[in-house]
Parts: structure tokens; C-alpha cells; sequence
């Protein structure tokens, strides 16, 4: 396995892969990102069309070890682009797709064709997509499409980019690509950051490369549960395996979390910072962390809404769980575990919650360390009871 470090989406990556692993198989199976389609694996269809470094890439033929320290850009990262928003709308005006699983290469070669065209000339705008094959529209609603966008970009005076906007030579991810590269990695970042003692810019905002939905209720008033998010220090020892290692502030709250995933072992030591607004009784909270031993590291925030419930006697808790992990322990984190996972700590927490704000004694607080293995036995419970459920049902 071989560690590739590079941009994907406009977030850092560090995952361990195979050296035989192809980019297009890189970014579906370890980050999940399955809107790159797998047509022909041999470079000829185009479904699978990427940008390196700004650069339209077929990313089946390319491997991923050769794109270390490249800019990766796949069709979910174009969701904001402005050229691609155009070339979605005029594909649907002109029925310029069908079956759909051509489309994410087709619009990321259009999106070249749109920057780098002076002109909408129909010869040109089809050669330039003579890479990307389909089956099912015949083309002229594609090529209508493009057209439309770049007349009317032309229209508004927007000009042409020689070359696309490309500054260097030679293959897709070659322009930042180095064996000798000075910049630190991904992990090596967020240690360096966690460690530092100036708080508000130590801890970056980020784009979570998951989030997850959660929502509980507790038995007490919205205002009196917005206090207690309030008590930083009370908050954390209802955290399964979190303590503080300093006296909490808003602006800076440094500990650590203890996970044990059956025979692996993590201690993630790092900061964080604590956002509230009273207007909405919402609040959020971002931190970095990073395991030493395993060499991984993690970015993650909770967003937190309290909501009245049964009339403002108690309080609907939702929370929005977003987290980027890179490194060894990155490999373990299958998204549905994670759910599964994510259900059993927040209930756990909600729980400790409730027993905190009831006053209840210490020593009912959360476990020093997450067990995989019980979180697990309880999760294929439940799944093996659902099955059964379901075909007592159908009989």
C-alpha cells in the first residue's frame, strides 16, 4: 500500500492505496465520490473525464500514486462552478442527455470547450468532444448545448482562456506533481496545527468529506439545554471517550478523544472552537486533531440546532455531524458503519446529556474509550433483527 497525498475537490486527501490503482477507482472507492462513471477502462468513452490540475484527465488510465501532490477535481466538485451551473441548464433545455451515464465526462469536457473556444463552431465543439462517447442522444442536443453556452458567455463579453488557462507543459498533474516536495502533508498540517497556541487561526474552516443527520430529544426546556451546550467542560465529559486537557474557552478547547476499533488503538489530541448563536439557539463546533501512532489525522464540526418540543417542555436536538479522516484509520471508515456507529454514540451522548442535566451522580458519565467490537455486536443485533422483521412481515 502507498500513502497518495493530493487536492481532491478543493480538500487535502491522504489515503493509503494500492500502486496499481487507478485514479477513477480511487476517488469512487476511497472517497466515494461515484459520480466518475466506469464505461470502457480503456481510455476510449470519456465517462470517466476528470480535471488534474485544470486539466480534462481520463481518469481510469491514470493512476493515483501519479497524481500525489496534483489538484483533482471531479464532476461533485463542480457543483458551484459557474460554467458547469450553464452547460446543466442548457443540456436540459436541449435534451442533451438520456440514460445520463456519459454526462459528468461530457460536462467536464464541455466546460474546457466553453473556456478555451473564441467561437460556438459546431466542427470544433464536436472534435474537441470526439473523446466522449454516447449512446443514446446522437449528439446534436449536446453539441446545441455547448453552443449556447458559449454564445451566450461570448455575448457578455466573457473572452476565451488561451490553453484553458494551463501554465505548464506535459501530462494532466504534472504541473504540481514532485518527488521532492516541501510542503507537508495533509496529516503532518493538522498536527502542526493543533499544536499551536494562537487559537481562532489555528482552527481552519473546512468542507466535511462526510456528514451525518442525527437528531434526539431531551426532557427539558430548549433554553435550559442551550445553557448546558454552554458548559464546554460539562458538554465534553458527556462525549464517549473525550477529556480536556486545559481550562475550556470558546475561542480554544484542547483535549483529546480515545477510540479503540477492535486491535487498533487511537488517541486524536487536538483543539477546537465553539460557535453559538442565541437568536436561534443554534451553535457549531470545529476541530483538528491527529493519532500519532497511526499517522492520521481528522478535521470535523458539530452543527446543533435545539428545537421546542411537546409544547417547550422538552427539546428536538438536531445535529449535523461533518468529518474528513486521512490516514491508516481512514481505510476503516465505511460510510454505512459509520452511521450505524454515529446512532449508537449520539445516543450514548444524549443519554449522559440527560443524566448530567438531571443531576445525577458522577460515574454515570461516558466510557473512557469507544469499544468497536460491542458497538458492533449491538449493530448486527439490530440489522439481524430488522431481516427478521422484515420476512415475518412479508409472511
Amino acid at each position: 500500500m502507498t500513502t497518495i497525498a493530493l487536492q481532491v475537490n478543493r480538500r487535502a486527501v491522504e489515503v493509503s492505496a494500492e500502486p496499481r490503482t487507478s485514479l477513477a477507482d480511487f476517488v469512487r472507492d476511497k472517497l466515494d465520490l461515484t459520480g466518475t462513471h466506469l464505461g470502457c477502462e480503456h481510455g476510449v468513452c470519456g465517462a470517466c473525464t476528470v480535471l488534474v490540475d485544470g486539466v480534462p484527465a481520463r481518469s481510469c488510465i491514470t493512476y493515483a500514486v501519479a497524481c500525489e501532490g496534483a489538484d483533482v477535481t471531479t464532476i461533485e466538485g463542480l457543483d458551484e462552478d459557474e460554467i458547469t451551473t450553464e452547460l446543466r441548464a442548457a443540456f436540459t433545455r436541449e435534451h442533451a442527455l438520456q440514460c445520463g451515464y456519459c454526462t459528468p465526462g461530457m460536462l467536464v469536457s464541455a466546460r474546457d470547450l466553453v473556456l478555451r473556444l473564441p467561437d460556438a463552431d459546431e466542427h470544433r465543439i464536436r472534435v474537441g468532444l470526439s473523446g466522449n462517447l454516447c449512446r443514446c442522444t446522437g449528439y446534436v442536443g449536446i453539441v446545441r448545448a455547448v453552443q449556447s453556452v458559449i454564445e451566450a458567455r461570448r455575448a457578455r463579453d466573457i473572452a476565451p482562456l488561451a490553453d484553458g488557462g494551463r501554465s505548464s507543459l506535459g501530462p494532466a498533474g504534472s504541473g504540481r506533481a514532485a518527488s521532492g516536495r516541501s510542503e507537508p502533508r495533509p496529516a503532518q498540517q493538522a498536527l502542526a496545527l493543533a499544536s499551536e497556541s494562537t487559537a481562532p487561526g489555528s482552527i481552519p474552516d473546512f468542507i466535511p468529506a462526510t456528514v451525518l443527520d442525527q437528531r434526539f430529544t431531551l426532557p427539558h426546556p430548549p433554553a435550559k439545554v442551550f445553557a448546558m451546550f454552554d458548559d464546554i467542560a460539562g458538554i465534553a465529559a458527556c462525549l464517549p471517550g473525550v477529556s480536556l486537557k486545559s481550562p475550556p474557552r470558546p475561542e480554544r478547547v484542547e483535549g483529546s478523544i480515545r477510540v479503540r476499533l477492535g486491535p487498533i488503538a487511537a488517541a486524536f489530541e487536538g483543539a477546537a472552537r465553539v460557535e453559538r448563536d442565541p437568536a436561534t439557539l443554534s451553535g457549531r463546533i470545529v476541530g483538528i486533531g491527529t493519532d500519532q501512532r497511526s499517522h492520521s489525522a481528522t478535521q470535523g464540526e458539530i452543527r446543533y440546532r435545539l428545537l421546542p418540543h411537546e409544547g417547550g417542555a422538552a427539546t428536538a436536538v438536531e445535529l449535523a455531524i461533518g468529518y474528513t479522516l486521512t490516514g491508516m484509520l481512514a481505510q476503516v471508515g465505511r460510510p454505512g458503519l459509520v452511521r450505524d456507529l454515529a446512532k449508537r454514540l449520539v445516543a450514548d451522548f444524549a443519554a449522559n446529556l440527560d443524566r448530567h442535566m438531571s443531576g445525577a451522580q458522577s460515574g454515570q458519565g461516558a466510557p473512557a474509550e469507544l469499544s468497536f467490537w460491542s458497538i458492533v455486536s449491538d449493530v448486527l443485533r439490530a440489522r439481524i433483527a430488522r431481516v427478521f422483521g422484515r420476512r415475518n412481515g412479508a409472511r
